[in-house]
């Protein structure tokens, strides 16, 4: 049962991955701009549902969106580890859904730093929806509340945060991490500063490394986002295998 579970998430996540690197790149552009329809070789994006579904790469140059394989892998080992950690309980249909959302922002953040508002957004409401969804299930209305006040409280911290260092940490950053807070808040405040700390920390290893490699000095810019989402993975995975 359990090997069936994580397989299935696989397959899943890989399914979806393969869906991802079109609109990695459509939505990789700066503040104001509308989602590209356009390669960076000025080819545009075609395709049998113009848009957001179809190739991840150009057929002409074959330009544009992180490997279709790359962002499979990802999200695939993402979800299979959630379910190898969560099994059959009902909050796992919520991280399976986020998943993929979190690999997308991870993609276009690393690409323009930027984190859009149609994704975290999207990202928070998913996590609420579908853990309210759980809560009703298993009767868990705790849980819940403490997951919505989890988003609150981390997506303050990332407020302050931004207002105390506005230049390196952006609001789009305090809009994931309530996102993020949702989910890990589900399991516990443990889990919630574990999840946290952890980007954080991993975020900070990352700029020390650019730092004594001398690939970027103190005003490097770097995105946060990515190192955010690895944190609450961790914290989920790990409050997800303390409460089976």
């Amino acid at each position: 049962m359990a090997l069936t579970l994580i397989v299935l998430a696989a397959a899943y996540g890989a399914a979806a991955g393969l869906l991802l690197p079109r609109p990695a790149h459509r939505m990789a552009v700066g503040p104001g701009e509308e989602w590209r329809t356009a390669c960076p070789g000025g080819h545009a994006i075609t395709g049998p549902a113009r848009g957001w579904l179809g190739r991840g790469h150009c057929p002409d140059c074959g330009a544009y969106g992180p490997g279709a394989p790359a962002t499979a892998a990802v999200t695939a080992l993402a979800c299979a580890a959630l379910a190898a950690a969560t099994g059959p309980r009902p909050e796992l249909a919520a991280w399976l859904l986020m998943t993929p959302l979190a690999v997308l922002l991870t993609a276009v953040d690393r690409r323009v730093r930027r984190l859009p508002d149609a994704l975290t957004l999207s990202l928070a409401a998913v996590g609420a929806g579908a853990l309210g969804l759980a809560a009703r299930l298993t009767g868990e209305t705790g849980a819940w509340h403490r997951a919505l006040l989890g988003g609150l409280v981390l997506g303050v911290c990332y407020l302050l945060l931004h207002a105390v260092n506005p230049r390196g940490l952006g609001l789009g950053d305090a809009k994931l991490a309530v996102g993020l807070g949702i989910a890990l808040g589900w399991y516990g405040w443990r889990t919630l500063v574990a999840g946290g700390a952890a980007g954080v920390f991993s975020g900070a290893l990352y700029g020390a490394g650019l730092l004594l490699s001398r690939r970027g000095g103190r005003d490097t810019a770097m995105p946060l986002g990515p190192f955010m989402i690895f944190g609450a993975f961790c914290g989920l995975v790990l409050g997800a295998a303390a409460a089976a």
